[in-house]
């Protein structure tokens, strides 16, 4: 073997002994997931193109958008989005992955409004139910922000060593949901 080759294999070997057979099947799931989101877009051409959608499980009547067809496909065009934007953030290791939350907040707002029927605009006044988040996380991120600086004037350490003094890396995904809240 040559010199490059050893070097690969123990580099490869360390990479493997930091990394559990959880976190690999765990991690391939949600590149699966992450790569078929083309596909599972497509899900609402499955979907027929009446107002009545009768199947095993349930009965929808599409009253406000006459179409089972267009209701799904509206909801497909919130929730991936918002499904990738929620492994964004708990996979994002910079300091402002907390500002993740304003976009999370407004598709949840979205989805919740394309499902209730009774609505003429769904979009009307999202900015008013956005606001309580928007005046808590803004201000943080500031905070955090305000505070790195500080530590880069005082302490001259690279962006690298504060990201990491200030995250908090939890263990289990409870955990990591625990941090977010």
């Amino acid at each position: 073997m040559s010199n490059l080759q050893q070097k690969l294999k123990k580099q490869r070997s360390k990479f493997l002994d930091n990394v559990s057979k959880k976190e690999l099947v765990i991690g391939s799931i949600i590149a699966t997931f992450i790569a078929t989101t083309p596909y599972l877009f497509t899900l609402w051409e499955g979907v027929p193109n009446t107002q009545i959608w009768d199947t095993f499980l349930f009965t929808y009547d599409s009253g406000y958008y006459e179409s089972a067809q267009i209701l799904v496909w509206t909801l497909l065009g919130k929730i991936i989005p918002l499904f990738l934007i929620i492994v964004w953030m708990f996979t994002c290791r910079h300091w402002w992955y907390h500002a993740l939350i304003v976009p999370i907040a407004m598709y949840i707002y979205q989805i919740i409004t394309i499902l209730n029927d009774d609505l003429e605009f769904a979009e009307e006044n999202q900015i008013i139910y956005l606001l309580p988040i928007m005046a808590i996380v803004i201000p943080s991120i500031y905070l955090v922000r305000a505070q790195m600086f500080n530590k880069i004037n005082d302490a001259n350490k690279t962006m690298e060593e504060l990201e990491e003094e200030f995250m908090i890396k939890p263990k289990t995904f409870w955990g990591k949901v625990k941090q977010y809240f």
